[in-house]
């Protein structure tokens, strides 16, 4: 009795001893296979941020928000391509570069993005924008060309690079830039976004994203599809890409009389939409009212390249036509 008694506590203390081995292991593989699903999802991330995402693989939408005097959101876009000294450019359209003399061009092996704004004569002058190949404590002399920040902003350091989730559920590389100790120029800090670009205005890599400046990137757009999103001051984000790229322009012509100092618009279909800009992008008449086929206005300004924009606001239908003066 004694015996058996013993052998029974023997069976049960070994079973108990085997359970508790069986304990061990299995919690041992759960923390190795949590280890490894960690490391996974970390190199994956990685490699993610390593492979460079173009700025200008696709036809491109900025929305960008200021509230100064009430928000108000503006939309400029990739439209169509050109070629200048050798070299393909995308065209930038709409808000600030309504005269279509704004264009961006990538290298994709260096990821530098370079801006030629067109001159009045010539092909103007190319400007580095954007070096995606910078790695931190690196410095970059950052331009704004045509912005409303120092055309020179002088020195800037790569102070962090830092991968974020955008809305595709995939992360992208955000460049977080602060002046230089020697720059005597610019005090503010300012951020690139891989396949983005600057939170400001495109042409402006080292302007303050400010909703109540200058403004902020709200909405960017891929192809149509929604890429990154700010709604600090918006519902929400909805393309109007797909919108420009079906439309027809409208046909029409300009005739520039110098005797008489005017300039007549005639048309093939109606419109009911004018605005007149000149090279550097600034309004000098905007006119609306029932649709017509044909307009004609005084002109009194000083020689130089101006653009004509008509629009039926209805079809959405638009052509820019250019003239010298």
């Amino acid at each position: 009795m004694k015996r058996e008694r013993q052998t029974t506590l023997t069976s049960v203390n070994r079973n108990s001893i085997h359970f508790f081995k069986c304990s061990q292991w299995s919690s041992r593989i759960f923390w190795q296979l949590t280890a490894i699903k960690i490391c996974l999802f970390f190199t994956l991330t990685a490699l993610h941020a390593q492979s460079y995402t173009p700025l200008l693989d696709t036809t491109n939408e900025w929305q960008f928000t200021n509230c100064y005097f009430g928000c108000l959101t503006d939309i400029y876009y990739t439209d169509g391509d050109t070629l200048v000294a050798g070299q393909n450019y995308k065209i930038l359209d709409g808000y600030h570069y309504i005269s279509r003399t704004f264009l961006l061009r990538e290298e994709i092996t260096t990821k530098r993005v370079y801006l030629r704004k067109l001159g009045a004569v010539g092909i103007g002058q190319e400007y580095l924008l954007y070096d995606f190949d910078l790695e931190e404590g690196d410095s970059i002399d950052m331009r704004n060309p045509i912005a409303p920040f120092p055309e020179n902003a002088g020195f800037f350091d790569l102070d962090s690079i830092i991968p974020r989730i955008l809305e595709d559920g995939e992360p992208y590389n955000h460049y977080y830039f602060s002046p230089s100790d020697s720059n005597e120029i610019s005090d503010n800090n300012c951020v690139w976004i891989e396949g983005v670009g600057s939170l400001s205005i495109i042409n402006a890599p080292s302007g303050l994203p400010d909703i109540n400046g200058a403004g902020h990137l709200s909405c960017f757009f891929k192809q149509g599809n929604l890429f990154y999103t700010n709604l600090d001051s918006i519902s929400g984000c909805s393309s109007t890409l797909g919108f420009h790229s079906v439309i027809k322009p409208i046909s029409a012509e300009l005739l520039v009389n110098r005797d008489s100092q005017t300039l007549t618009i005639r048309a093939r279909s109606t419109f009911d939409q004018l605005e007149v800009y000149n090279l550097h992008g600034q309004q000098l008449v905007y006119q609306k009212g029932l649709p017509s086929t044909e307009i004609t206005l005084p002109i009194n300004t000083t020689n130089g390249v101006y653009f004509v924009r008509i629009q039926n606001r209805e079809t959405q239908q638009s052509k820019v036509l250019s003239f010298i003066w």
